[in-house]
């Protein structure tokens, strides 16, 4: 079932980090200009984050296996138009029907495998769910600098076309048939949490999006959809609490300790921790002159540290506990960062390379601890609504993460466009991200000490 999910799941993970660096490739052959073609990126997120909370609905109504289907040929469908589009307008709308599928998908992804294991050994589950996220950074960038090598940019969308066909054979195979009974109540659509939070945590993504380090953070283009964003999220909080029936997702799950926490360290934790994976191909393309391959290239240690990590990570999150693992996977990851806080022109890419390694390993460890953290305890029903919550969590502390970090080094930079200017600002945005790891350690120890035993399963569910 994991190896259904994972195939399925390698074209909408690969398609974020493929698409990233082609877009002056896009710009040239489309005939627009970069702030049009950036959208083909920033569209893309917004309609991932419209989608995640329509997930737990979704497969109330339809099951689960059925509503995998139905995201992976609408994934399928995205990718062929996008691959087709003729102007830089059709390629982001298309790019918003690829969205939205993955949106469903990834949320999804968890919700299944988590109900088939029956919150049973999370550590290892984690380890092999997550596996995706860990071959997207290691194999994307590569993957789409040899595209743009030996082909052009609409092979980016095509290369989805064999994951999508394969995912969905193997999953009418071997997913369950989940469907509702035939005289089971459905579950009603919650259309005012629908109106509330869809669009106010895709206004908290677009106004996190759009410091680019050449505006001011405080004015009215970062400020306004970011107070909008929060006003309708609160909107929505309260809604959930006071006037819904079936709300769109249960905010009530907070009162669950692990998916609390869980949620804290993951907004948090993504803020140091994704911050610092947008400096670092910077770095090498700005500071050290490379091309976009090069930094591909040069982050594969990363990457590869973070993959094989993750087995080793989940046996002993299920052995001593996700907050023993966390506490010092985060340690890891800002000691492992502290190097970069002193990089120059000519630093030896073969000591930042190994440095590298050790932050993918302590990357890997510090993703897996809270993500699996947060299911500890929960019934079967429950799991749905804890994917979607640490889901917008992780998502929109790596966006703020990357806000924070382009500011700083925006600062510290200046107008200054000399190497050791340059070196000079990504010193003091490291340095930043080492603090903000650190700050991140000790929300650790709310963290679950131990994995429990489940809840017992719900006779009606």
């Amino acid at each position: 079932m994991a190896i259904t999910l994972i195939v399925g799941a390698l074209g909408v993970v690969f398609d974020t980090t493929v698409v990233s660096v082609a877009l002056n490739d896009l710009a040239e052959d489309l005939g627009a200009p970069l702030a049009t073609v950036q959208w083909v990126g920033t569209g893309y997120m917004l309609a991932v984050f419209v989608a995640i909370p329509l997930a737990g609905w979704a497969q109330s109504r339809l099951g689960g296996r059925r509503l995998w289907i139905a995201a992976l040929g609408g994934f399928l469908a995205g990718s062929v138009l996008s691959a087709l589009a003729w102007t830089a307008t059709a390629l982001i709308a298309f790019r918003l029907v690829q969205g939205f599928a993955g949106g469903i998908m990834m949320p999804l992804m968890y919700t299944l495998l988590m109900q088939a294991a029956k919150s049973r050994d999370i550590g290892r589950v984690m380890a092999v769910i997550t596996v995706p996220t860990a071959l997207g950074p290691i194999l994307g960038p590569v993957l789409g600098g040899l595209i743009l090598h030996l082909a052009d940019w609409r092979w980016l969308f095509l290369v989805n076309i064999p994951f999508c066909l394969a995912g969905m054979w193997l999953a009418r195979r071997d997913l369950p048939d989940d469907r509702p009974a035939p005289g089971r109540p459905r579950t009603r659509l919650d259309v005012v949490g629908l109106l509330l939070l869809c669009p106010g945590s895709a206004a908290l993504l677009y106004g996190l999006s759009r410091v680019d380090g050449t505006a001011d953070p405080t004015g009215a283009r970062v400020l306004v959809p970011l107070l909008a964003g929060l006003v309708l999220v609160a909107g929505f909080a309260a809604w959930a609490l006071t006037g819904a029936a079936d709300p769109l997702v249960d905010v009530r799950m907070f009162r669950h300790r692990p998916v609390a926490s869980s949620s804290a360290l993951l907004f948090l934790g993504g803020i140091s921790l994704f911050g610092s994976m947008m400096l670092l191909p910077l770095y090498f393309q700005l500071v050290r002159g490379g091309t976009p391959l090069d930094a591909g290239l040069l982050l594969i240690p990363q990457g590869a540290g973070a993959l094989l990590a993750r087995g080793l990570a989940g046996r002993y999150m299920d052995r001593v506990g996700p907050r023993a693992v966390a506490l010092a996977a985060f340690a890891a990851v800002a000691v492992s960062t502290v190097p970069f806080a002193f990089v120059t022109a000519s630093t030896s890419e073969i000591l930042l390379m190994a440095a590298l390694f050790v932050r993918g390993v302590a990357l890997g460890a510090a993703m897996i601890a809270p993500m699996g953290a947060a299911f500890v305890g929960l019934a079967h029903a429950e799991i749905p609504d804890a994917s979607m919550i640490t889901r917008v969590a992780q998502q929109i502390g790596g966006a703020a993460g990357v806000a924070v970090l382009i500011v700083v080094l925006q600062r510290n930079i200046g107008a200054a466009r000399t190497p050791a200017a340059l070196a000079a600002g990504f010193d003091h945005a490291f340095w930043w991200s080492v603090a903000l790891t650190a700050c991140a350690v000790p929300l650790c120890l709310l963290l679950p000490g131990r994995t429990r035993p489940p809840a017992p399963a719900n006779p009606g569910s």
